[in-house]
């Protein structure tokens, strides 16, 4: 089962030794349609509208809160508020969240790169350094470490939920999660 969540930031539990977990609140949606598990789901993000969105809130008779569609995976058999019942007995979550985007990086932050001395009279400073063949391939290699975009990509990881509050719709999972807080992402039970 798959869920849309807003990531609110990281904290540590109260135990000795402390744990460090990432607070995580489902955000309200409404199943539009269900269609063999899968399901078309609205939920609100921003002030965004258009003729399409009006349309299609109108075909499923929805406020004007829920401006976003996404296709997801429920536990639910009918149109209708999304079941959250299978997070009470969920024990692994997997997120997927967008990463910070860092914009155009060089090569000591994008790729940890040590770069070159900084005293006695050279300029190697913090470049990347060589990044060719001279005579045999002769050319610079696919795949080669330099600088370029970094971060903004959607990464995923597994993490072990610690505690579920049902009332607030608040999941605090073990260990960090990828994207700055307050970024929205998704979640499927693991197992």
């Amino acid at each position: 089962m798959e869920y849309i969540v807003e990531k609110i930031g990281m904290s540590r539990t109260i135990t000795v030794p402390a744990k460090p977990v990432t607070l995580l609140r489902v955000l309200e949606a409404k199943v539009c349609e269900v269609n063999d598990g899968t399901a078309v789901v609205s939920y609100n993000s921003g002030k965004k509208t258009n003729k399409a969105i009006e349309g299609r809130q109108k075909k499923y008779t929805l406020s004007a809160d829920f401006n976003r569609f996404v296709t997801l995976e429920v536990a639910n058999t009918e149109a209708g508020d999304i079941d959250l019942a299978p997070l009470a007995d969920a024990s692994v979550l997997k997120s997927t969240f967008i990463t910070k985007g860092r914009g155009f990086s060089g090569a000591m932050k994008r790729w940890n790169f040590s770069g070159g001395p900084a005293s006695h009279g050279h300029r190697f400073g913090r470049r990347t350094g060589s990044i060719g063949n001279a005579e045999w391939p002769g050319r610079v290699m696919k795949g080669k470490k330099m600088p370029g975009q970094y971060g903004n990509t959607q990464n995923s990881v597994k993490n072990e939920i610690v505690s579920y509050d049902a009332e607030n719709r608040i999941i605090a999972v073990l260990g960090s999660v990828s994207g700055a807080n307050g970024s929205l992402g998704r979640i499927k039970v693991a197992k």
